[in-house]
C-alpha cells in the first residue's frame, strides 16, 4: 500500500545559490583550524581508509587542477590536420589544446630549472 502524502505539508521554495556564493564563502575558524592541522601532518598519518576507490569513468572524466584556473577568450588559427586530429579524439578539442600547451609550457620550465 503506498505511502499518502500528507495534505498539511507544504514543499519548501527552492533557493538558487550560484556556484561563486558557494567557493567564494569565507572559511570559519575552526574549519581553518582543521585545515592547518592536516596541512602539517605528512600524507601517511591521514586516514584515509573511508573513501572509496575511483571507477574507471570518474578516473576518466578528471581535469588537472590546472585547467580550472582563470581563462582568456582568444582567437586562434590551427593547421586544418592538426584541428582534424584534436576533434578526432572526442569532445574537448579546446581543452586539449590547453593541455598540450601547459605541458609545453611545464617542460620548458623545467628544462630551465635543471
Amino acid at each position: 500500500m503506498a505511502k499518502k502524502l500528507s495534505a498539511s505539508s507544504r514543499q519548501e521554495k527552492q533557493v538558487r545559490v550560484k556556484a561563486e556564493r558557494i567557493f567564494n564563502k569565507p572559511l570559519t575558524e575552526q574549519q581553518r583550524t582543521r585545515l592547518s592541522s592536516l596541512a602539517k601532518k605528512p600524507d601517511s598519518a591521514i586516514d584515509v581508509s573511508d573513501i572509496p576507490p575511483l571507477t574507471d569513468e570518474q578516473l576518466a572524466e578528471m581535469v588537472p587542477y590546472r585547467l580550472r584556473s582563470k581563462t582568456t577568450l582568444i582567437s586562434l588559427r590551427v593547421q586544418d590536420d592538426v584541428l582534424t586530429w584534436l576533434k578526432s579524439k572526442g569532445p574537448g578539442h579546446l581543452t586539449r589544446i590547453n593541455a598540450i600547451l601547459a605541458n609545453v609550457m611545464d617542460a620548458e620550465q623545467r628544462l630551465k630549472r635543471a
